[in-house]
């Protein structure tokens, strides 16, 4: 966020330093409300550049392994390019290499899904699938498992077919 910050800062010194020098080089014939709307058209156009930027930006970050299942795009009435061409807001992605289940109950699936957001720190939520039932549940306080692989005290939301983080889930090669 700071980089953008000084991203923008600069576009609108560079937007302001163009006007300055279109003015020169028309003789002074620019009015002088055109330095300010130049460097506030650049500060605008770099914020809506780095919003766009955003999802590529963090998607390549993300470490092997990692697979972007659901994508959630953005749009803004008082952003009107955005019914044009909607933006990257959040996305959530699935750690493969965490996938866990146990050998008594193999349709029963436990992985790390991570959630993240334009403006906020990504979080990290472990997510069981039962792939039989077509159903899934976070793991919060107060779930617990026995030695056989029962689990008590969750809480399951069954999503309906389709769901993306269910199928992408139940998917997964187990090793």
């Amino acid at each position: 966020m700071f980089f953008e910050m000084v991203a923008t800062l600069v576009s609108g010194f560079a937007g302001a330093g163009v006007v300055l020098l279109l003015n020169k080089i028309s003789g002074g014939r620019l009015p002088k409300w055109a330095m300010p709307v130049g460097a506030g058209l650049a500060m605008i156009l770099t914020t809506i550049a780095n919003e766009y930027a955003w999802y590529d930006r963090t998607q390549e970050t993300l470490p092997e392994g990692m697979e972007v299942i659901q994508t959630v795009e953005n749009k803004a009435i008082y952003r009107p390019w955005t019914y044009v061409a909607p933006f990257t807001e959040r996305f959530i992605a699935l750690d493969e290499p965490s996938l866990r289940t146990h050998e008594a109950h193999p349709a029963m699936r436990l992985v790390d899904v991570y959630f993240f957001g334009r403006w906020s720190a990504p979080e990290k939520m472990v997510m069981l699938a039962d792939c039989d039932a077509g159903k899934r549940a976070p793991l919060i306080d107060g779930v617990s498992f026995d030695a056989n692989g029962e689990i008590s005290g969750i809480d399951w939301f069954a999503p309906g077919e389709g769901d993306p983080l269910v199928t992408a889930i139940c998917k997964l090669e187990v090793s």
